[in-house]
């Protein structure tokens, strides 16, 4: 998934670096080096091939290509990109899983009371 970016904003935690805390954006995120906390973006979040993120992750759409162990949660759409590793709980309307990612944890789809049929009596 490209990094569409909010008002030209993104945040890049590159390889090699470690950082520990909590990060808060409107922007997107992408992190290639090493995140021990959490982020929440109201744009994307994208964890790159030599990323890893323990912790949280909040965002509009995210692209998981490294290692996440945690709790992740899209409010749009969610991609597990190929050699991705997630563990831990995941949350969004769209999720995306592509051939040889690992998933290990538990999963909710939310979305419109449409899209969710009629409730049982």
């Amino acid at each position: 998934m490209a990094d569409k970016q909010v008002n030209g904003v993104l945040s890049l935690i590159g390889t090699g670096t470690v950082v520990e805390g909590k990060i808060v954006t409107d922007g997107s995120v992408r992190i290639d080096g090493r995140l021990i906390g959490d982020i929440t973006s109201k744009a994307n979040v994208t964890v790159g091939s030599t990323g890893s993120v323990e912790g949280t992750i909040h965002g509009a759409n995210i692209s998981l290509a490294g290692k996440v162990k945690g709790t992740v949660a899209a409010s749009e759409k969610l991609v597990l990109e190929a050699k991705s590793q997630m563990r831990g709980d995941v949350r969004a309307q769209r999720l995306v899983v592509d051939e040889g990612a690992t998933f290990d944890g538990n999963c909710a789809m939310s979305g419109s009371p449409e899209r969710q049929g009629p409730k049982p009596q």
